[in-house]
């Protein structure tokens, strides 16, 4: 009855998220390279009528890139989306989306003019009514097709310039799973070829942004297709956990009695179907993935390679990545030092903050120590368990920008991997967006971590670590700069009274014990700290 119900909004709610827009996937908007649809209210491309936006040239950054990909004008996601679209909407105020129809993230209203701050919570401070239904919300979405939004199946040439369009439709859930591959995938180059180092979400300071924004249009869909507008992701805190604790039937699926890599068939998702997992077969036939079923969801957790990934990760791990004081460094990829993005992504020991791939640890320990579908990057998201994940991963992102504040030049402009700089557009997001909109603190985006409000000490205490940190490197010199100073200042006092008792200057009986009111009011007091 629940499913059912929730089923029966889909005809009154309008989900507005995604890739490529229903309306856009056309001969007509692809030859001519304009994506403004008009927007319900007014009839007007991009709700222009009432001042809500309006078609735009898009303006891509001319920030130099990195070294990473040695190629132009051989991968559709190049400069996105001009490729496909060179014109979208552009909206105004705090009005957002494809044709402007809706509110940016963290305001509400008819004219989005009311301000809003969600929480996201820990699973396992849920009710049971509250559990069960987030299991049914995903479930839900993984049964229900995108309203507005459908996916590529081809490349643009394979869609010969636009004059053959080649889009499919699929169903909420998996439309994230085909976001997340497609932003993901390696490079076709033509005949068997392919370029492996390329990735628009991941390896590069793009990573905690792209995963920000994806986990905000996924919680905004949930809520659009289900009605319920409060709805947040919840998180599971991993930090110290000897096993996978959400691993049961309780919450995301326990393990196969008789298949130790199989979900146990008492758990909803044990009927769910991967897409996108075959990334050497399309890789081989030139080919995107089309979203055809691919099986059954695959975890082994715990079972994995111990040499790469020896245990979870550990609270000790978290606040020694916390403490890091730059976003990014050196190469912005995978091979950075002293990075928090590479840190917390897993590229770098979480202990000592130096590069190590063969090694995974914080963000990607969770992932091969699930030792399955999570485990290959493209199609990862089909595991429900990574919204969960991610959405911790998220919340330690949150800790780093309210501890150290930094300023948006602290993300890269210029020489990050493609698709990275600070004023990249995020592939392959329509509605644009671009990495720096995301480096801001989460309410300024409407949500925030329950165990992130529990104590505001704790985030005063957060909010001066770096700078005891760095008193205490320099302290030291603190002390013997005090010395010095007592020692300087106890010479100049005995020069000053030796020089007094020479000179025998004017009596102290005609020394003006106080300042008269009138000069008092002429002297100006500086203090030097």
């Amino acid at each position: 009855m629940l499913l059912f119900a929730l089923g029966f909004l889909l005809v009154i709610l309008q989900p507005s998220t995604g890739q490529f827009p229903r309306v856009c996937a056309n001969v007509q908007s692809l030859l001519s390279k304009e994506c403004c649809p008009p927007w319900d209210g007014d009839g007007s491309p991009c709700g222009e009528l009432s001042s809500r936006g309006s078609c735009q040239n898009i303006l891509l950054s001319q920030a130099p890139l990195g070294p990473q990909f040695p190629f132009s004008g051989v991968d559709d996601r190049e400069d996105w989306p001009s490729v496909f679209y060179n014109r979208t909407c552009r909206c105004e105020g705090n009005f957002m989306g494809f044709n402007c129809g809706e509110c940016k993230f963290g305001f509400s209203g008819l004219n989005c003019t009311e301000r809003q701050v969600k929480t996201r919570r820990n699973i396992f401070q849920l009710t049971a009514s509250e559990k069960n239904k987030f299991l049914a919300y995903l479930n839900l979405a993984k049964s229900i097709p995108s309203q507005d939004y459908v996916i590529a199946t081809g490349t643009y040439a394979q869609m010969n310039n636009g004059s053959n369009p080649m889009f499919r439709d699929i169903n909420v859930y998996d439309l994230f799973v085909w976001m997340h591959y497609y932003a993901s995938r390696d490079t076709l180059l033509g005949g068997s070829n392919v370029w492996r180092d390329i990735d628009f979400a991941h390896e590069a300071p793009g990573f905690l942004p792209w995963h920000r924004v994806f986990l905000l249009m996924w919680e905004r869909q949930i809520q659009r297709i289900t009605g319920d507008e409060n709805f947040t992701i919840p998180y599971w805190d991993w930090r110290d956990a000897e096993d996978c604790e959400v691993c049961n039937d309780e919450y995301m699926g326990g393990r196969h009695p008789t298949n130790p890599n199989l979900l146990s068939p008492a758990s909803i998702f044990s009927s769910w179907q991967v897409i996108c997992t075959r990334s050497e077969e399309y890789n081989s036939q030139q080919a995107l993935c089309s979203a055809t079923s691919e099986g059954p969801i695959r975890r082994n957790p715990g079972n994995n390679d111990k040499s790469r990934t020896p245990r979870l990760p550990s609270s000790a791990d978290v606040e020694f990545c916390l403490s890091l004081t730059q976003y990014e460094s050196g190469p912005m990829d995978k091979m950075a030092n002293y990075s928090f993005r590479n840190t917390l992504e897993g590229f770098a020991d979480p202990q000592t903050a130096i590069s190590n791939p063969a090694q995974s640890g914080l963000h990607n320990a969770l992932h091969i120590y699930m030792n399955g579908s999570m485990s290959q990057v493209q199609g990862s998201a089909n595991d429900p368990i990574f919204v969960l994940h991610h959405a911790f991963v998220d919340s330690i992102f949150e800790r780093w920008l309210r501890r150290h504040r930094p300023m948006l030049e602290v993300y890269p402009a210029a020489n990050a991997p493609i698709g990275h700089n600070r004023e990249n557009y995020m592939v392959p997001f329509i509605p644009l967006y671009r990495n720096g909109e995301f480096f801001k603190p989460s309410r300024e985006l409407g949500y925030d971590y329950e165990y992130l409000q529990e104590s505001a000490l704790q985030s005063f205490q957060d909010f001066l670590t770096p700078y005891l940190q760095e008193a205490r490197q320099i302290w030291a010199w603190l002390v013997g700069a005090a010395v010095f100073g007592g020692i300087i200042t106890a010479v100049l006092t005995g020069l000053v009274r030796a020089c007094r008792k020479k000179k025998g200057g004017t009596s102290s009986e005609i020394q003006p014990l106080l300042i008269e009111s009138e000069d008092y009011n002429n002297i100006s007091y500086q203090s030097n700290f």
